[in-house]
């Protein structure tokens, strides 16, 4: 992905048609006025063999805000410098925002050579190389190209190819797809359609995706690059994305395609941020901050100063009117509103932090390791307040790689830091601890107040520990492999626990079967308590054949067994024969065929039953 910068009318769309076939100006009033006022795209193939996509801005300082929303996700840009008027106003705010969002790889097009003579040339050139002088672009090549005439056209077409060649690789397959969108519309036939670049991992067609921050759900129904359809997206392409299941109308510029439960909207980040131009920043100051392709009004908390100076580094925390999705290590910009003006920008260090005291040094300390440490630092950082956490908002909050990942990890675990709770989540080996506890102490109280019940029902323990069920089904698995904890299928308990009456239930119960045992074919109404009465039958010593009607074992088989052989021996068996048989009543004997028509023993025929 290769952006676009510069000042207006310095020929950056004529310069992008010019390289690449493709019109970038794709409204009506663009083209009217001839001036570039929202996104555009365009493509190129290079002599290497590469493709690059090219996002075209607008330099006219009204519309810097759609500027923003487009060079979020570039790898490197194209500053377009008019050499008939060298270094304008918007050449440098461009310049600082890409200074601000670190984007280090660009070429500048001196473009309009033919209007100037070499003399003049010269001179747009050094005025060039001197305002790049200190920025990230202090290297880059100088092209001297007209896009009117094509003049230059094929050394900056070879520069942009060897370019590419300088640029790191991206891990393609891991990590978590986010497509920050620029563009919401609808195509007939097809519906809804997102576009924007692609970064952290892949895309494919029938993936379940989530729309961000409003949490809406919807499936790829396909994908498109440079106008081909393609079986999968991968990081840095510029991807459009037909939805189903939404409407184009819910979803705008700003708004972040991910996967489902991986990220989470935030109005809190902590971040550390440098002033430029000529204008401090004052604790509480009202800005509007731009991070993907997203804007939102905030407020900036200085937690070290009640002022930074121009130029000045330094931590802050920034409180948002509106959620945006941001994870550690993104860049963002800061303007103040009116008049509007580029003043710092910086980069995410936490993305879901608390509230933060100023002037606190631990606060500092715990922010210069989250900003400087190692990935496997970072997560321990990450987990340190000993919540259980989905992996992949982990290594989000952390800025960790999944690659990073694959390494850090398990050191963490092997020196005893971590503990994973399945493939899903992940918890500091301090928050296991509580956990566990917490855990053990919750099935005990509950064993106490019901001791006759196998266990707590696995939701309500679930509900108790305010785990989501995906950190729950973890928090299970490793409980039960360190022998915390044993389970059936709706309860947990511990794994030492066997329910058992106490001496007044024992006696209870007792009585009860004695007086069964003296009329074991109608056996008398039971008066246990339920929590008895469930325990009892989970131990076998009733059997259940009808709401309220109960038979010792012992009569029970001896009944079933009787009821066999008559049918074998007669061919089938009524209800007044198995009454007389046993000297019950016909509720009993009503009762125990049907109980064996459920149980696929018997058939009823008619008013007879036979061997199922």
């Amino acid at each position: 992905m290769i952006g676009t910068a510069g000042h207006v009318d310095h020929g950056k769309s004529t310069l992008v048609k010019a390289l690449t076939g493709i019109d970038p100006d794709r409204l009506q009033e663009e083209k009217q006025r001839e001036m570039t006022i929202d996104l555009g795209f365009a493509w190129l193939k290079l002599p290497g063999g590469n493709e690059v996509s090219l996002i075209d801005v607008p330099g006219h300082e009204r519309f810097i805000k759609n500027m923003l929303a487009g060079v979020g996700g570039i790898d490197a840009v194209l500053l377009v410098v008019a050499a008939d008027e060298a270094v304008m106003p918007q050449t440098r705010e461009h310049l600082a925002i890409i200074d601000l969002l670190g984007i280090r790889h660009g070429i500048v097009a001196l473009n309009k050579i033919d209007l100037v003579d070499d003399e003049w040339l010269a001179l747009a050139r050094d005025e060039v190389r001197a305002t790049l002088s200190g920025s990230v672009l202090a290297d880059a090549p100088i092209i001297p190209v007209s896009a009117r005439t094509g003049a230059g056209l094929v050394e900056l077409v070879q520069a942009l190819d060897r370019l590419l060649a300088t640029l790191p690789a991206r891990d393609q397959e891991h990590g978590t797809p986010r497509l920050a969108i620029d563009r919401s519309f609808t195509i007939a036939g097809f519906g809804a359609v997102v576009t924007g670049v692609l970064r952290n991992g892949p895309l494919t067609p029938g993936q379940e995706v989530e729309i961000l921050p409003q949490g809406l759900r919807a499936r790829i129904r396909g994908l498109q690059s440079h106008r081909r359809s393609i079986e999968q997206a991968l990081p840095g392409m510029r991807v459009a994305v037909n939805l189903a299941n939404v409407h184009y109308r819910d979803i705008r510029r700003g708004d972040v395609l991910t996967v489902p439960g991986a990220l989470s909207p935030t109005t809190l980040l902590d971040a550390q941020v440098r002033v430029v131009g000529d204008t401090s920043l004052r604790h509480n100051a009202a800005l509007d901050l731009f991070i993907g392709t997203s804007e939102a009004p905030c407020r900036l908390s200085l937690l070290t100063a009640d002022e930074l100076m121009p130029g000045a580094t330094d931590w802050v925390q920034i409180r948002l009117t509106m959620p945006v999705v941001a994870i550690a290590g993104d860049r963002f910009i800061l303007r103040i509103p009116s008049p509007s003006q580029t003043v710092a920008g910086g980069v995410v260090v936490d993305p879901h932090p608390p509230r933060h005291r100023r002037f606190r040094s631990d606060v500092i300390t715990a922010l210069a390791l989250r900003a400087q440490g190692t990935p496997a630092e970072r997560i321990a950082q990450t987990l340190a307040d000993g919540r259980p956490r989905l992996r992949t908002e982990v290594l989000a909050a952390a800025g960790v790689t999944e690659t990073e990942a694959e390494t850090a990890l398990p050191a963490l675990r092997a020196n005893g830091q971590l503990v994973a709770l399945g493939n899903d989540a992940l918890i500091s080996a301090d928050g296991w601890a509580k956990v566990r506890a917490t855990l053990r102490d919750l099935l005990a109280s509950y064993h106490q107040r019901f001791p006759l019940r196998r266990g707590m029902p696995r939701e309500e323990v679930r509900q108790r520990l305010q785990l989501s069920a995906r950190i729950w089904s973890g928090v299970l698995a490793v409980a039960l492999a360190e022998g915390l904890i044993g389970i059936d299928e709706t309860t947990a308990r511990l794994a030492d626990f066997i329910p058992q009456p106490g001496a007044a239930q024992r006696q209870q119960l007792d009585r009860q079967l004695a007086a069964m045992a003296r009329s074991p074919y109608a056996p008398p109404p039971l008066d246990l308590d339920g929590d008895l009465l469930a325990w009892a039958l989970d131990q076998g010593l009733l059997v259940k054949i009808a709401p309220e009607l109960y038979l010792l074992p012992d009569a029970y088989a001896a009944m079933v067994s009787w009821v066999r052989k008559a049918i074998e021996a007669q061919g089938s068996v009524t209800v007044a024969q198995l009454r007389d048989h046993f000297g019950i009543s016909r509720r009993y004997a009503v009762a125990l065929l049907e109980h064996l028509d459920e149980r696929r023993v018997t058939r009823r025929q008619g008013d007879v039953r036979v061997l199922a």
